[in-house]
């Protein structure tokens, strides 16, 4: 087996400032924050009697969040003006700041849209959605003859 060690010291380039210049570019904030959606990570599960959607939101409030039903897509948005009290803050960077997202999912036919609950706790957005009677599995244990 060889080992292969690469020298990243750029004194050593053929090109001194040519990876600066690529360096600048790509690891800007203007440009990585403009490439990047931001947009809370989601965690979708299923129980017996629900499906369960965990969004994680730091920071918010519960008021900031509109959860919206439409036939089967369940939207859960956030539009928020900037506070105040950060205008006055001289920030150098500022990376988790969300100022507005939208999230959609399709509700399967199984789901009960009577009975969706939610409730947001420790930066976490919780959305239960029960299921359909006619959709809860049906357990029981079977004889063996």
């Amino acid at each position: 087996m060889t080992l292969v060690k690469f020298n990243n010291n750029r004194n050593n380039t053929l090109m001194p400032g040519f990876s600066d210049v690529f360096d600048s570019i790509f690891n800007d904030t203007f440009f990585s924050d403009r490439m990047i959606t931001r947009v809370p990570a989601v965690n979708i599960s299923e129980s017996e009697n629900n499906y369960h959607v965990e969004l994680a939101a730091p920071g918010l409030k519960k008021e900031d969040f509109k959860l919206n039903l439409e036939r089967n897509q369940l939207s859960i948005s956030v539009e928020k003006s900037a506070d105040q009290q950060d205008n006055q803050k001289n920030y150098s960077k500022r990376e988790y700041s969300y100022s507005s997202f939208v999230r959609s999912f399709t509700l399967t036919e199984s789901a009960d849209h009577a009975n969706i609950k939610a409730a947001y706790t420790d930066g976490i957005l919780r959305i239960d959605i029960a299921k359909r009677e006619e959709a809860k599995a049906v357990r029981r244990q079977i004889e063996i003859k």
